[in-house]
């Protein structure tokens, strides 16, 4: 199966280094979405020519690069799409551990917490609440046996790729993928992937960077995408 690798970046110039130089080793054709970088982040991407590249004019968000992977995955008629993060959460090297499992699922997911690989580590405490709530929707509302809602490595099937809908520009996105792959029965599986945090005072932004606010705002999109799709989830599972 062709594959390909793509990671969103915005702004990571003192991960973006060791974290390509180890996808590169790890990965075949490999993508990077620079979602409109104001550091050395595309000073740094040319010292990678064999990588390709498409840059945002502006910060548009998580989602949407994410978006513009999906996009150019299924315009360059790649069989499939492995996306990871640049922040060094995720470990290059079990790439072709998620790739693998394309054979059976058409979304192969990253769960942080199926497996304990280092007992040191540990998320943040909010961070941890609200994907632990998030999860739970995803189980009561859509059936969803999952153990992690938001890791952000992940292999897709080209067929799931043409077959989401994503509108969400943010962090939110990956409840519109849930809730979509239901919808439209994509076959999901989850495999274990290391706990990784080397900064916890990451922030996500703006408002989200208060803990109930972000909560909130992703119940609403879930709600959103549930609606869109018509579906009618038990009374209550949104808390």
């Amino acid at each position: 199966m062709r594959l390909l690798t793509a990671i969103p970046v915005y702004n990571e110039e003192a991960y973006l280094p060791s974290v390509l130089a180890a996808v590169v080793r790890s990965a075949g054709d490999v993508l990077v979405v620079d979602d409109g970088s104001t550091d050395r982040t595309p000073e740094l991407l040319r010292q990678f020519p064999t990588v390709a590249t498409i840059r945002h004019p502006r910060n548009r968000g998580y989602g949407a690069s994410l978006r513009t992977a999906f996009q150019a995955a299924l315009e360059r008629g790649y069989a499939g799409l492995v996306t990871l993060d640049c922040d060094g959460q995720h470990e290059p090297s079990r790439i072709p551990v998620l790739a693998q499992h394309l054979d059976q699922a058409d979304i192969v997911s990253g769960s942080r917490y199926l497996q304990v690989f280092d007992p040191t580590q540990a998320p943040p405490e909010d961070r941890r609440r609200i994907n632990v709530e998030v999860t739970r929707w995803l189980k009561e509302c859509l059936g969803l046996n999952l153990t992690d809602a938001f890791c952000g490595f992940k292999a897709y099937r080209a067929s799931a790729l043409r077959a989401l809908e994503i509108t969400d520009d943010g962090y939110a996105m990956p409840l519109q993928v849930w809730v979509q792959a239901v919808a439209r029965g994509l076959r999901i599986v989850e495999v274990p992937v290391p706990l990784i945090y080397l900064d916890e005072s990451r922030a996500f932004g703006g408002a989200l960077d208060d803990a109930a606010y972000r909560l909130e705002h992703y119940r609403r999109v879930f709600r959103a995408a549930l609606e869109r799709d018509g579906i009618r989830p038990p009374e209550g599972c949104l808390g």
